[in-house]
C-alpha cells in the first residue's frame, strides 16, 4: 500500500492511499490547490486515482476534489444525501458500500453529526489481511476532539447523530485501529484537536473526555468552548455545493 498525509491549509488534513500492485489510487478531501500535487504522488507512485472523495461537503474550506477528479478522469464521490443539493454529477456513497482499488478496499461508514453527509472511511489493506488497517475519521472524530454539530443551526438534533455515530460506529471498531483525521489543531470544525497526525481508537476511547460522557452531558459538552464559525463559511459551502472553483467563487 502507498500512503500519504498531506496538511494542507487551515489545519486541514488531505490523504493518498492506494494499491501499486494493481496500480490504483484513492484522494480523500482534496484542498483546492493542492490538485498538483495529487498528481504528483499518483505519478510517483505508479498509480492512477480512481475515486476521490469528500468525506463531507466542507464550509471552511474550498474543495478541490471535483477539480481533481475531472482532471484526472477519476469518480467523484460524496454521501448519498448530497444529491438532492448538489448542482453536478458524482458517485454516490452509502453506507456499508465498498470501494475497490486493488489489493486496497475502503468501507463507507455514514457517521452524521457534524453534518447530515458526513462519512467515514474504513480502510483495509488484503495484501496483509482482511482486518481494517485504518479509518479516515473526516470531521466526525479528531485526537482529543469531536467535530462541532453546529454549522447547520440545529446543534441538539445533530449532537444526537453524532454521539450515535461515535459511540455506534467508530468506537466498536478494533481498539488498535489507527485514526487519520480529516483536521488538527488550529481547525475551526472543533475544540481542543490535537496536532498529532493520527490515532488509534484505544487511545481515544481511554483519553478522550468527549468519549466517554453520557448522552446529556455530551450534548453540553460539545457546543461548549467552540471557536468561531469559520470565515465566509457561507460562501465556501455553496461553492463547493456547486462544484465552483476557489477562483471563480472569490471573483
Amino acid at each position: 500500500m502507498c500512503f500519504k498525509q498531506r496538511p494542507a491549509k487551515d489545519a486541514t488534513l488531505s490523504y493518498f492511499f492506494g494499491c501499486a500492485g494493481h496500480g490504483k489510487g484513492i484522494a480523500v478531501d482534496v484542498a483546492s490547490g493542492d490538485e498538483d500535487w495529487f498528481i504528483a504522488e499518483a505519478h510517483s507512485a505508479g498509480v492512477v486515482i480512481t475515486h476521490v472523495i469528500d468525506t463531507h461537503v466542507h464550509a471552511d474550506h474550498y474543495s478541490g476534489g471535483l477539480a481533481l477528479a475531472r482532471a484526472v478522469g477519476a469518480a467523484y464521490c460524496l454521501h448519498e444525501s448530497d444529491l438532492a443539493r448538489t448542482s453536478f454529477e458524482f458517485m454516490p456513497l452509502t453506507n456499508g458500500q465498498r470501494i475497490e482499488a486493488g489489493n486496497v478496499v475502503v468501507d463507507v461508514l455514514h457517521t452524521p453529526g457534524h453534518t447530515v453527509d458526513s462519512i467515514c472511511l474504513l480502510v483495509r489493506d488484503l495484501r496483509r489481511c482482511d482486518q481494517p488497517w485504518f479509518v479516515l475519521t473526516g470531521d466526525t472524530l479528531f485526537l482529543g476532539a469531536v467535530g462541532r454539530p453546529d454549522l447547520a443551526g440545529r446543534e441538539i438534533e445533530m449532537g444526537g447523530q453524532l454521539y450515535d455515530s461515535l459511540q455506534q460506529k467508530l468506537l466498536t471498531l478494533p481498539a488498535e485501529l489507527e485514526i487519520y483525521p480529516g483536521h488538527q489543531a488550529g481547525s475551526a470544525c472543533g475544540a481542543g484537536l490535537s496536532g498529532k497526525p493520527s490515532s488509534t481508537i484505544g487511545f481515544e476511547r481511554r483519553l478522550s473526555p468527549m468519549l466517554s460522557m453520557p448522552r446529556d452531558e455530551f450534548f453540553s459538552a460539545v457546543i461548549a468552548d467552540l471557536p468561531p464559525q469559520p470565515l465566509e463559511m457561507a460562501r465556501i459551502f455553496e461553492a463547493n455545493l456547486q462544484g465552483r472553483s476557489e477562483q471563480t467563487a472569490r471573483a
